[in-house]
Parts: C-alpha cells; structure tokens; sequence
C-alpha cells in the first residue's frame, strides 16, 4: 500500500492545544457495526457490556526534556551554549539516550549543566542520539529530574505554546504508575477515577500492561511504500496474571478492549503466534491494513496525523474506507485532533 492512500486535510484549527475541562469533558466518536455516532465520552459505558475488559497502559510519563547550558573554554574566553534535551532510554549501566539540540556543538566528554549541582557528561554520539551519564542515579535523578524537567509534548503543541505547569497533570493518565514513557498514551487522558469506578460498578473489568511509549512514535513514515517504513522499538511488560484475565474474559465471550494503540500493539505483539502469552521485552510490531488481530476486539483512541502509523493501525483495525469515513465525519463536526483531542470507540465490522 501507498503512503498517499492515508492522506487528508485537516483544518489546523482543529488540533487541540489543550485538553477538554474538566478531564472526561471530551466529545466520542463511537463507530459499531459500520454506523457512527457522536457522543461524550462519559456515555461510554453505553457501548461497552458487563464482561467486557478495558486494557490499560500504566506507563507513566518522564517530565523528559530538559534545558541546559554547555561551558567551555576557549582562546577567545569561556562560551556557552543553550542545549534542550530529550530522554529517550536508560540503559543498564544507568546511562541516558536522548535527543539534542544542537548536538552538533557538543562534544564527547563535555558537561551539560541544568541547576547548580545537577549535570550529565555527553559519552557519544550516534545516529541515534546522545549517551548521556548524569551525575545523579536513582531516586536523586528521579527528584532532579522532577525539579528541573517538563513534560515532553508533540512537536505540533510544543512548537506553538510551550510546556508549563498544567501539563504535568495534562499530560499524565490518572492511573500511570511505572516511570518510563517520554510520550503519553493519550487514549488515557480521558479517563477519570470516578469514571473507572462507574465502569467497574457496571462491570466491565480492568487490566493492566505496561507499554513505555518512545519518542518515535512521532517520527512521520517517509517511504511512499509503507511496508518499507521500519518501526521503533519500545519495551513492554504482559504478566501471566493478566494473560489469564484477558483468556478468561474472551472464554466467557466477553470484548477485549485496548485503551489505546500502545495496549493495542502491544497485546497483538504478545499473540503474534496466535494465543496470547506472557510478554518482557522490546515490541516494533508494525500493524498495517491486511494485519490479522489475534487478541483486541475493539480500540479506544484519539484521533491521529495524517500518514502516520497510528492510522495505519486503526485502518488494520476497521479497514481503510471506513477510517477515511470516520474521519470526514470528525472533521465535520469538528472533533479536536491528536493528543490532547477527542476520543473514538472503534469496533470492527463483523
């Protein structure tokens, strides 16, 4: 499949800023059975049954990009220059990878200081970013961080107001628990406890994975063939308790729903063989139109770019021709984009 073929345009006034308020405030495309309807998000309970399971991602965000300075002295006197980082990963020797700017002005062996007292020395340099050793570890980098860091928005918001003080809340699912992504499951975003609770008292029930988003998931697809497009990778979590949940709920007949294509990716990647198992480790699972889904029978899910593989996923899910309808639909009732946009409830036609 071509690249052009998940084009649109998108009005730019429709790519939301902020967030609905309060959280759950947000309107529901609801697509079932072929038909769409528009509703809030709070009635969503409406279209699930008791037995359903939602499938959670507990990942929780790093407050990721920082700005600091790099000294150095030279003939001339003592420069600086302003550098912005972005985490990326640790590794196992506690080391950073992360994304500069502009790195081409570091060095290796050079300190970037952020705060009296908090610095990380660049080690090298890759295609892939900067390595990155922190003078701090462990719960004191995680307090540092915390203090000095913000959250890491899209480009497509940072690049228009900023990061301030209410995305850390914002930007942040209310049951993130696990420290790891440097980009929100912003199907999340959504949910409040009392909804949760309200869900749970009609019972739909709950599990948990954990999928540690990476900033690749903005990275646009550049070749025109799409399966030629090379996804990254991100690691992910399954226990056996929650294998067992999701085989119980579907034994019954109960729907498996992700909440989110993070959850999404990563169920299908655990049950790419054709059972679900229990899953550690890193996913680049890469779902496009002609994929066969083994474990998720519906998807919650904001609205999402142009020729991305985000909607490579959800046309996988409800095929290619419907996706372009739910979106023309959107655009017409004037649904807000991306990540702090509205959400959609997409179940495939059976």
């Amino acid at each position: 499949m071509q690249l052009s073929e998940f084009d649109f345009e998108l009005p730019e006034q429709l790519i939301a800023l902020r967030p609905a308020e309060p959280r759950g405030a947000s309107r529901l495309l609801v697509c079932e059975g072929g038909r769409i309807e528009h509703r809030q998000f709070s009635d969503i309970a409406s279209y699930l049954r008791p037995g359903d399971r939602l499938v959670l991602n507990e990942t929780k965000v790093l407050p990721a990009r920082l700005t600091g300075v790099r000294k150095r002295d030279t003939a001339q006197g003592p420069t600086e220059v302003k550098v912005e980082l972005t985490l990326l990963s640790l590794d196992a020797e506690g080391n950073w990878l992360a994304l500069g700017k502009p790195a081409k002005r570091i060095h290796v062996g050079e300190f970037i200081e952020f705060a009296n007292g908090f610095h990380a020395e660049l080690l090298d340099k890759s295609p892939d970013g900067l390595c990155l050793r922190f003078n701090k570890q462990g719960g004191e980098f995680d307090k540092a961080l915390a203090k000095y860091g913000v959250m890491p928005l899209p480009p497509y918001i940072a690049s228009k107001r900023g990061s301030d003080e209410k995305d850390i809340e914002d930007y942040q699912p209310v049951f993130a628990r696990v420290m790891g992504a440097v980009a929100s499951p912003t199907a999340s975003l959504h949910f409040t406890d009392p909804l949760l609770q309200d869900l749970a008292g009609q019972g739909i029930d709950f599990s948990k994975v954990i999928l540690h988003v990476g900033a690749g998931t903005f990275l646009p697809v550049k070749s025109e063939a799409i399966g030629d497009h090379v996804m990254h990778a991100e690691w992910g979590q399954i226990t056996q308790s929650t294998v067992d949940e999701i085989q119980e709920t579907k034994a019954r007949g109960g729907r498996i729903v992700a909440v989110g294509t993070t959850a999404l990716r990563l169920l299908e990647a655990a049950s790419s063989k054709g059972t679900l198992t229990a899953f550690e480790g890193e996913t680049d699972i890469f779902i496009k139109p002609g994929f066969k889904f083994n474990t998720v029978d519906g998807l919650i899910t904001n609205f999402h770019l142009p020729k991305s593989t985000l909607l490579m996923l959800v046309s996988a899910l409800i095929g290619v021709k419907k996706m372009h309808e739910i979106y023309a639909a959107a655009i017409k009732e004037n649904y807000r984009f991306f990540s702090y946009g509205d959400s959609s409830l997409l179940f495939p036609k059976v």
